[in-house]
C-alpha cells in the first residue's frame, strides 16, 4: 500500500508520477491535479489543459491574461 501526497489515503493501487526528477504518489488523477497542476493568477482555476504562460505566471486562457493586463497571448489564433 502506498498513502497519498495530498489526501493520505492509503491506497493499494497508487499513481505514481515523476516532476523534474523528484516522484510523488497519489491515490487518484484528482490527488495529482491538485498538487500539480499550477493555477491560473487571474481565477484561480486548476490548469489541467494547455493553459498559457507569460514570464513565469499561468492563465487558463488568454481572456485571463488580458484581464491582468498580459497581451499578446491567443488561444486561438
Amino acid at each position: 500500500m502506498a498513502t497519498c501526497e495530498t489526501c493520505g489515503n492509503d491506497y493499494d493501487k497508487p499513481i505514481h508520477v515523476t516532476k523534474n526528477g523528484t516522484s510523488h504518489t497519489y491515490d487518484s488523477f484528482e490527488c495529482a491535479i491538485h498538487a500539480l497542476a499550477p493555477t491560473c493568477a487571474n481565477c484561480g482555476i486548476r490548469i489541467v489543459g494547455h493553459g498559457m504562460e507569460k514570464d513565469g505566471t499561468y492563465f487558463c486562457c488568454d481572456h485571463c491574461a488580458e484581464h491582468k493586463g498580459v497581451t499578446g497571448l491567443r488561444d486561438r489564433l
